[in-house]
Protein backbone atom coordinates (compact mmCIF):
# COMPACT_ATOMS: atom_id res chain seq x y z
CA UNK A 1 0.00 0.00 0.00
CA UNK A 2 2.98 2.73 0.44
CA UNK A 3 4.13 1.73 -3.35
CA UNK A 4 1.79 4.86 -4.76
CA UNK A 5 3.17 7.19 -2.16
CA UNK A 6 6.46 6.59 -2.47
CA UNK A 7 6.06 7.20 -6.47
CA UNK A 8 4.06 10.41 -5.50
CA UNK A 9 6.83 11.67 -3.47
CA UNK A 10 9.31 10.47 -6.47
CA UNK A 11 6.93 12.36 -8.93
CA UNK A 12 6.78 15.87 -6.67
CA UNK A 13 10.67 15.72 -6.51
CA UNK A 14 11.07 15.17 -10.24
CA UNK A 15 8.45 17.97 -11.18
CA UNK A 16 10.17 20.46 -8.62
CA UNK A 17 13.54 19.75 -10.18
CA UNK A 18 12.02 20.32 -13.37
CA UNK A 19 10.58 23.93 -12.31
CA UNK A 20 13.41 24.99 -10.85
CA UNK A 21 15.28 24.48 -14.12
CA UNK A 22 13.04 25.97 -16.01
CA UNK A 23 13.31 29.13 -13.71
CA UNK A 24 16.84 28.85 -13.88
CA UNK A 25 16.96 29.29 -18.09
CA UNK A 26 14.48 31.97 -18.11
CA UNK A 27 16.31 34.60 -16.00
CA UNK A 28 19.60 33.73 -17.53
CA UNK A 29 18.10 35.15 -21.12
CA UNK A 30 17.12 38.28 -19.38
CA UNK A 31 18.54 41.14 -21.15
CA UNK A 32 22.35 42.11 -19.25
CA UNK A 33 21.51 39.30 -16.67
CA UNK A 34 24.93 37.46 -17.93
CA UNK A 35 28.27 38.73 -16.84
CA UNK A 36 30.78 40.66 -19.03
CA UNK A 37 33.15 38.15 -20.21
CA UNK A 38 35.36 36.62 -18.11
CA UNK A 39 38.72 38.19 -20.11
CA UNK A 40 37.50 41.57 -18.99
CA UNK A 41 38.68 40.96 -15.00
CA UNK A 42 35.35 43.01 -13.46
CA UNK A 43 33.73 40.81 -11.50
CA UNK A 44 29.87 42.30 -10.24
CA UNK A 45 29.55 45.73 -11.89
CA UNK A 46 26.62 46.43 -13.93
CA UNK A 47 26.52 45.68 -17.93
CA UNK A 48 25.55 48.79 -20.07
CA UNK A 49 22.75 46.94 -21.21
CA UNK A 50 21.52 46.20 -17.60
CA UNK A 51 21.96 50.04 -16.71
CA UNK A 52 20.22 50.78 -20.28
CA UNK A 53 17.13 48.86 -19.03
CA UNK A 54 17.40 49.73 -15.46
CA UNK A 55 17.10 53.69 -16.46
CA UNK A 56 18.10 55.42 -13.37
CA UNK A 57 21.26 56.45 -14.70
CA UNK A 58 20.68 58.71 -17.61
CA UNK A 59 18.09 61.27 -18.00
CA UNK A 60 14.96 60.46 -18.75
CA UNK A 61 14.50 62.66 -22.36
CA UNK A 62 17.50 60.89 -23.84
CA UNK A 63 16.21 58.14 -22.56
CA UNK A 64 12.76 58.68 -24.50
CA UNK A 65 14.39 59.44 -27.59
CA UNK A 66 16.24 56.33 -27.77
CA UNK A 67 12.91 54.32 -26.85
CA UNK A 68 11.38 56.34 -29.53
CA UNK A 69 14.23 55.02 -32.03
CA UNK A 70 14.05 51.29 -30.98
CA UNK A 71 10.05 51.11 -31.33
CA UNK A 72 10.53 52.63 -34.78
CA UNK A 73 12.91 50.47 -36.28
CA UNK A 74 10.86 47.34 -34.45
CA UNK A 75 7.57 48.54 -36.07
CA UNK A 76 9.15 48.98 -39.75
CA UNK A 77 11.09 45.75 -39.41
CA UNK A 78 7.80 44.10 -38.76
CA UNK A 79 5.77 46.44 -41.76
CA UNK A 80 8.47 45.91 -44.67
CA UNK A 81 10.78 42.56 -43.95
CA UNK A 82 8.58 39.69 -44.71
CA UNK A 83 11.91 36.93 -45.00
CA UNK A 84 13.02 35.82 -41.95
CA UNK A 85 16.25 34.26 -41.74
CA UNK A 86 19.34 33.29 -38.99
CA UNK A 87 22.01 35.21 -38.70
CA UNK A 88 25.36 34.16 -40.41
CA UNK A 89 29.36 34.93 -39.78
CA UNK A 90 29.49 37.22 -42.81
CA UNK A 91 26.52 39.27 -41.72
CA UNK A 92 28.82 40.23 -38.24
CA UNK A 93 31.96 41.36 -39.76
CA UNK A 94 31.06 45.13 -39.19
CA UNK A 95 29.96 44.34 -35.70
CA UNK A 96 33.05 45.04 -33.44
CA UNK A 97 33.13 43.81 -30.11
CA UNK A 98 34.55 45.16 -26.73
CA UNK A 99 34.67 42.40 -24.45
CA UNK A 100 35.89 44.82 -21.69
CA UNK A 101 32.68 46.97 -21.19
CA UNK A 102 30.31 44.78 -23.15
CA UNK A 103 30.01 46.63 -26.15
CA UNK A 104 29.25 45.74 -29.96
CA UNK A 105 29.14 48.36 -32.37
CA UNK A 106 28.41 48.17 -36.04
CA UNK A 107 30.53 50.44 -37.94
CA UNK A 108 28.69 52.18 -41.05
CA UNK A 109 31.34 54.28 -43.29
CA UNK A 110 30.81 57.68 -43.54
CA UNK A 111 28.87 57.97 -40.09
CA UNK A 112 31.47 59.02 -37.81
CA UNK A 113 33.02 55.61 -38.09
CA UNK A 114 36.56 56.45 -37.58
CA UNK A 115 36.07 58.57 -34.52
CA UNK A 116 34.12 55.49 -33.04
CA UNK A 117 37.06 52.94 -33.31
CA UNK A 118 39.80 55.29 -32.27
CA UNK A 119 37.39 55.38 -29.31
CA UNK A 120 37.20 51.30 -28.89
CA UNK A 121 41.10 50.69 -29.74
CA UNK A 122 41.81 53.43 -26.88
CA UNK A 123 38.95 51.26 -24.11
CA UNK A 124 40.45 48.43 -25.48
CA UNK A 125 43.53 49.02 -24.94
CA UNK A 126 44.68 48.48 -28.57
CA UNK A 127 46.09 51.85 -28.19
CA UNK A 128 48.76 51.22 -25.92
CA UNK A 129 49.13 54.29 -24.08
CA UNK A 130 47.31 56.58 -26.50
CA UNK A 131 44.54 58.05 -24.48
CA UNK A 132 43.40 60.60 -26.48
CA UNK A 133 41.95 59.26 -29.60
CA UNK A 134 42.73 61.68 -31.64
CA UNK A 135 46.34 61.26 -31.54
CA UNK A 136 45.35 58.01 -32.94
CA UNK A 137 45.88 58.48 -36.87
CA UNK A 138 43.09 57.78 -39.06
CA UNK A 139 44.80 55.24 -41.17
CA UNK A 140 45.44 53.39 -38.11
CA UNK A 141 41.81 53.20 -37.06
CA UNK A 142 40.65 51.06 -39.94
CA UNK A 143 43.74 48.65 -39.89
CA UNK A 144 42.71 44.96 -40.22
CA UNK A 145 42.93 43.04 -36.89
CA UNK A 146 43.21 45.78 -34.54
CA UNK A 147 39.57 45.85 -33.51
CA UNK A 148 38.02 42.45 -33.23
CA UNK A 149 34.21 41.63 -35.11
CA UNK A 150 31.98 39.53 -33.90
CA UNK A 151 32.48 36.96 -36.55
CA UNK A 152 35.34 35.99 -35.43
CA UNK A 153 33.87 34.34 -32.29
CA UNK A 154 32.56 30.19 -32.11
CA UNK A 155 28.13 30.16 -31.86
CA UNK A 156 28.06 29.97 -28.89
CA UNK A 157 30.00 32.99 -27.97
CA UNK A 158 27.97 35.32 -30.63
CA UNK A 159 24.87 34.44 -28.90
CA UNK A 160 25.64 34.86 -25.31
CA UNK A 161 27.04 38.35 -26.69
CA UNK A 162 24.04 39.33 -28.31
CA UNK A 163 22.42 38.48 -25.47
CA UNK A 164 24.20 40.44 -23.02
CA UNK A 165 26.02 43.01 -24.58
CA UNK A 166 24.73 46.69 -25.62
CA UNK A 167 24.60 46.71 -28.95
CA UNK A 168 24.49 49.71 -30.97
CA UNK A 169 24.82 51.83 -34.53
CA UNK A 170 25.32 54.58 -36.06
CA UNK A 171 23.03 56.20 -38.99
CA UNK A 172 22.78 59.16 -41.35
CA UNK A 173 20.15 60.98 -43.34
CA UNK A 174 20.76 58.06 -46.48
CA UNK A 175 21.60 60.66 -49.44
CA UNK A 176 23.73 63.00 -46.77
CA UNK A 177 25.98 59.88 -46.38
CA UNK A 178 25.78 58.84 -50.20
CA UNK A 179 27.19 62.35 -51.37
CA UNK A 180 29.50 62.25 -48.58
CA UNK A 181 30.83 58.81 -50.06
CA UNK A 182 31.26 60.58 -53.21
CA UNK A 183 32.83 63.46 -52.38
CA UNK A 184 35.25 61.37 -50.51
CA UNK A 185 36.15 58.68 -52.73
CA UNK A 186 36.10 60.28 -56.24
CA UNK A 187 36.58 63.99 -55.61
CA UNK A 188 39.87 63.65 -53.41
CA UNK A 189 43.06 63.17 -55.64
CA UNK A 190 44.38 61.11 -53.01
CA UNK A 191 42.22 58.46 -53.63
CA UNK A 192 43.85 56.97 -56.35
CA UNK A 193 42.78 53.20 -55.30
CA UNK A 194 39.05 54.06 -55.07
CA UNK A 195 39.50 55.99 -58.85
CA UNK A 196 41.54 53.28 -60.47
CA UNK A 197 39.27 50.40 -58.93
CA UNK A 198 35.62 52.24 -59.44
CA UNK A 199 36.05 55.32 -61.30
CA UNK A 200 37.59 53.59 -64.55
CA UNK A 201 34.63 51.47 -64.71
CA UNK A 202 32.16 53.55 -64.18
CA UNK A 203 33.50 55.95 -66.93
CA UNK A 204 33.93 52.93 -69.04
CA UNK A 205 30.57 51.73 -68.61
CA UNK A 206 28.55 55.11 -67.64
CA UNK A 207 30.42 57.90 -69.86
CA UNK A 208 29.55 58.69 -74.03
CA UNK A 209 32.66 58.73 -75.68
CA UNK A 210 35.44 58.84 -73.04
CA UNK A 211 38.91 59.99 -73.64
CA UNK A 212 41.43 57.41 -73.10
CA UNK A 213 42.79 59.11 -70.11
CA UNK A 214 40.08 59.02 -68.03
CA UNK A 215 39.71 55.12 -68.55
CA UNK A 216 43.25 54.96 -67.75
CA UNK A 217 42.54 57.24 -64.41
CA UNK A 218 39.06 57.24 -63.16
CA UNK A 219 39.49 60.61 -61.38
CA UNK A 220 37.13 62.39 -62.63
CA UNK A 221 33.93 60.93 -62.87
CA UNK A 222 30.36 63.08 -62.14
CA UNK A 223 28.04 62.31 -59.43
CA UNK A 224 25.17 61.91 -62.20
CA UNK A 225 27.63 59.11 -63.60
CA UNK A 226 28.09 57.16 -59.93
CA UNK A 227 24.43 57.58 -59.84
CA UNK A 228 24.23 55.48 -62.90
CA UNK A 229 26.90 53.32 -61.62
CA UNK A 230 24.74 52.56 -58.37
CA UNK A 231 21.08 51.75 -59.81
CA UNK A 232 22.73 49.62 -62.76
CA UNK A 233 21.41 45.97 -62.07
CA UNK A 234 24.91 44.79 -63.40
CA UNK A 235 26.63 46.65 -60.72
CA UNK A 236 25.08 44.13 -57.97
CA UNK A 237 24.95 41.57 -59.91
CA UNK A 238 28.90 41.15 -60.48
CA UNK A 239 29.83 42.46 -56.48
CA UNK A 240 28.31 43.55 -53.68
CA UNK A 241 28.28 47.20 -52.93
CA UNK A 242 31.04 49.17 -51.17
CA UNK A 243 31.01 49.50 -47.51
CA UNK A 244 30.60 53.31 -48.58
CA UNK A 245 27.78 53.13 -50.26
CA UNK A 246 26.50 50.06 -48.68
CA UNK A 247 23.43 50.39 -47.59
CA UNK A 248 23.04 50.42 -43.43
CA UNK A 249 20.39 47.18 -43.09
CA UNK A 250 23.02 45.42 -45.76
CA UNK A 251 26.08 45.85 -43.43
CA UNK A 252 24.01 45.71 -39.70
CA UNK A 253 21.13 43.98 -40.24
CA UNK A 254 19.22 45.65 -38.35
CA UNK A 255 16.16 43.82 -38.20
CA UNK A 256 18.05 40.29 -37.29
CA UNK A 257 20.30 41.94 -34.59
CA UNK A 258 18.17 44.14 -32.29
CA UNK A 259 19.95 47.24 -31.49
CA UNK A 260 19.49 49.01 -27.62
CA UNK A 261 20.81 52.38 -29.14
CA UNK A 262 20.32 53.81 -32.58
CA UNK A 263 22.56 56.86 -32.84
CA UNK A 264 22.20 59.66 -35.40
CA UNK A 265 24.79 61.71 -37.40
CA UNK A 266 22.37 64.17 -36.84
CA UNK A 267 22.77 63.80 -33.23
CA UNK A 268 26.25 62.38 -32.88
CA UNK A 269 27.26 64.41 -29.71
CA UNK A 270 24.50 63.62 -27.45
CA UNK A 271 24.06 60.08 -28.46
CA UNK A 272 27.68 59.16 -28.49
CA UNK A 273 28.04 60.51 -24.38
CA UNK A 274 25.10 58.84 -23.79
CA UNK A 275 26.42 55.40 -25.26
CA UNK A 276 29.92 56.17 -23.09
CA UNK A 277 27.14 56.88 -20.10
CA UNK A 278 25.77 53.64 -20.53
CA UNK A 279 29.08 51.99 -20.51
CA UNK A 280 30.26 54.05 -17.52
CA UNK A 281 33.84 55.38 -19.34
CA UNK A 282 32.17 59.34 -19.98
CA UNK A 283 34.61 60.65 -17.15
CA UNK A 284 37.39 58.82 -18.84
CA UNK A 285 37.16 59.66 -22.28
CA UNK A 286 35.03 61.53 -24.46
CA UNK A 287 33.77 61.42 -28.07
CA UNK A 288 35.84 63.47 -30.43
CA UNK A 289 33.90 66.59 -31.68
CA UNK A 290 34.49 66.12 -35.64
CA UNK A 291 34.67 69.46 -38.05
CA UNK A 292 32.37 70.66 -39.52
CA UNK A 293 33.80 72.84 -42.04
CA UNK A 294 33.94 70.00 -44.20
CA UNK A 295 30.66 67.71 -43.28
CA UNK A 296 28.32 66.73 -46.06
CA UNK A 297 24.95 68.77 -45.47
CA UNK A 298 21.67 68.57 -46.52
CA UNK A 299 21.62 71.36 -48.79
CA UNK A 300 24.99 70.43 -50.04
CA UNK A 301 23.39 67.03 -51.14
CA UNK A 302 20.58 68.94 -52.70
CA UNK A 303 22.94 70.79 -55.06
CA UNK A 304 24.25 67.49 -56.18
CA UNK A 305 21.02 66.02 -56.98
CA UNK A 306 20.14 69.28 -59.42
CA UNK A 307 21.52 67.50 -62.26
CA UNK A 308 19.97 64.35 -61.71
CA UNK A 309 16.94 63.69 -63.61
CA UNK A 310 13.20 62.73 -61.57
CA UNK A 311 13.41 59.24 -62.90
CA UNK A 312 17.01 58.31 -61.50
CA UNK A 313 16.35 60.43 -58.61
CA UNK A 314 13.36 57.48 -58.13
CA UNK A 315 15.56 54.45 -58.94
CA UNK A 316 18.13 55.87 -56.20
CA UNK A 317 15.61 56.34 -53.63
CA UNK A 318 14.15 53.02 -54.21
CA UNK A 319 17.56 51.43 -53.37
CA UNK A 320 17.64 52.86 -50.18
CA UNK A 321 14.52 53.05 -49.11
CA UNK A 322 14.61 50.25 -46.70
CA UNK A 323 17.25 52.82 -44.89
CA UNK A 324 15.15 56.08 -44.81
CA UNK A 325 11.97 53.85 -43.77
CA UNK A 326 13.86 52.00 -40.68
CA UNK A 327 15.67 54.44 -39.67
CA UNK A 328 13.06 57.30 -40.15
CA UNK A 329 14.21 59.68 -42.27
CA UNK A 330 11.60 61.53 -44.76
CA UNK A 331 11.89 62.07 -48.69
CA UNK A 332 14.14 64.76 -49.51
CA UNK A 333 12.19 67.51 -50.32
CA UNK A 334 14.98 68.62 -52.86
CA UNK A 335 13.79 65.35 -54.98
CA UNK A 336 11.06 65.61 -57.41
CA UNK A 337 9.98 62.78 -58.67
CA UNK A 338 7.01 63.14 -55.70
Amino acid sequence: MRKPKVTRMGFALCLGCFIMVILFFNSSLKPGSEPLSERSGHKSRRSPLQTLYDGDQVESGVQAIHQGRREVLEEACRSYTRKRRVLIPEDLKHVIVDDQHGLLYCYVPKVACTNWKRVLMVLTGVSGSLRDPLSIPANEAHVSGNLRTLSEYSTSQINQRLRSYLKFVFVREPFERLVSAYRNKFTRSYNTAFHKRYGTKIVRRHRSDPQPEAMERGNDVSFEEFVYYLVDPATQREEPFNEHWERVHSLCHPCLIHYDVVGKYETLEQDSHYVLQLAGVENQISFPSSSKSTRTTGDMAAQFFNNISPFYQKKLYNLYRMDFLLFNYSIPAYLKFR
